[in-house]
C-alpha cells in the first residue's frame, strides 16, 4: 500500500482432494474503495470494499496463475485489513476449509508483504 494504491498479488493453490475448473477469490478490504477503478478483466466489483476475481482452473496440488489486483482505495489510511477468502469453487468438495481464508494487515508503508 502507498497512499490511496494497493497492489494485491495472489497465487491461488489447490490443495485437493480433485481439480477446480474454476474458482472466484473474494478481495474485501476495510476501508471503502475509491468508485473508479481499473480492474483486470477475470475482476469485477462486488460493493463497496469488495472485488472478486476468477482464478481460472486449479490442478491438484498446484499452483495456479498469479492474479495481480491494483485498487484505489477512497481516503488515505494509514492501515487497512484485507480479508481473502475462497467464494466460489465451481462445486468442488473441500474438506479443509481453514485454509480458504486469509487476513492480511496492510500497513502504508510502500513497502511489499508476502504472506
Amino acid at each position: 500500500m502507498n497512499g490511496d494504491q494497493v497492489e494485491v498479488r495472489l497465487t491461488p493453490r489447490n490443495n485437493g482432494p480433485a481439480a477446480v475448473a474454476d474458482a472466484t477469490v473474494r478481495l474485501r478490504w476495510s476501508v471503502e474503495l475509491a468508485d473508479e477503478q481499473e480492474l483486470p478483466a477475470r475482476c469485477a466489483r462486488e460493493d463497496e470494499r469488495t472485488v472478486v476475481c476468477g482464478t481460472g482452473a486449479l490442478a491438484v496440488d498446484a499452483a495456479g496463475e498469479q492474479v495481480r489486483v491494483p485498487v484505489r482505495l477512497r481516503e488515505r489510511p494509514s492501515e487497512v485489513t484485507l480479508e481473502i477468502d475462497t467464494a466460489w469453487s465451481a462445486g468442488a468438495v473441500d474438506q479443509d476449509r481453514s485454509n480458504d481464508r486469509m487476513a492480511v494487515l496492510v500497513l502504508d508503508t510502500g513497502d511489499e508483504y508476502a504472506f
